[in-house]
């Protein structure tokens, strides 16, 4: 088989992965006391991801020295970073409280653009990521170094497979609101820039590629990772109602950034 159709069918396999979480999300069992828990779950993997990100791009922004780790920043790294971060935050900002934006989510016959919107940032902050996770794979695989390959195929296989939960976490507590095609989609929006990213590395690397678009994924997840917390901490109808709920969200926030730190690290 020629080289690059198979390294391109291995980053498809690690890319759509994702779906592998699609039936857990549809089952009918990710209602009431499941949903939270899944809501918060999805939370902790947003914060996992956040850690791991920037885990990543940190050994090119504080590059090492012929003595060991560096705790100086590279000057052109470190702004680059900072830059496409607030880009990517405030962009997102200002688009989600457009006056025009506003009214139509407010309006009670488009309530569920409301839920769709914060899908689709989470899904293209996740996308963001998996690009320069298809980029690494890409640079590995050029450079032969089949050990590192292995243990890169199989972390970013598990590890995609759990971020269906934050993209779909939206739509838990609005099933109205969800179909299959907009799942998928949305699915696809996370997933797909793997390739993308992977056909990318295989050809080219760069490291400000890499910085900029880790920053882009940082700013995007940190921007939606507040209104989720927000949904998941709303008053209920009564003291005891709101003291069980948030016993399940510290769990469940728990639980998630257990299992991205799980899976990444097998």
């Amino acid at each position: 088989m020629n080289d690059f159709v198979l390294f391109m069918t291995l980053t498809s396999v690690m890319g759509l992965s994702i779906f592998l979480s699609l039936p857990v999300v549809y089952s009918k069992r990710a209602q009431g006391r499941w949903a939270i828990g899944l809501n918060a779950a999805a939370i902790g993997i947003l914060i996992f991801l956040l850690a791991d990100i920037f885990s990543d791009v940190s050994g090119i922004i504080y590059p090492s020295t012929a003595t060991g780790a560096s705790y100086v920043a590279n000057t052109t790294y470190a702004v680059a970073f900072g830059v496409a971060f607030v880009v990517a935050f405030l962009g997102l900002y200002f688009v989600d409280n457009l006056p025009s934006r506003r009214a139509a989510v407010d309006s009670p016959s488009t309530g569920g653009q409301a839920v769709v919107s914060m899908a689709l940032i989470i899904a293209i902050g996740i996308g963001l990521q998996n690009l320069t996770e298809g980029l690494v794979f890409g640079v590995n695989w050029t450079a032969g170094n089949l050990g590192i390959l292995a243990v890169v195929f199989l972390g970013f296989f598990l590890q995609n497979i759990s971020e269906g939960f934050p993209i779909a976490s939206p739509f838990l507590g609005a099933p109205q609101h969800r179909n299959i095609s907009l799942m998928v989609g949305l699915f696809l929006v996370g997933g797909l820039p793997t390739l993308i990213g992977g056909a990318i590395g295989y050809h080219w690397s760069n490291n400000m590629f890499i910085v900029i678009f880790d920053a882009l994924a940082v700013g995007a997840i940190a921007y939606v990772i507040l209104p989720m917390l927000r949904v998941a901490f709303r008053p209920l109808e009564s003291r005891e109602a709101s003291i069980r709920r948030n016993q399940i969200v510290y769990l469940g926030v728990m639980a998630g950034f257990a299992l991205g730190f799980v899976v990444n690290a097998i």
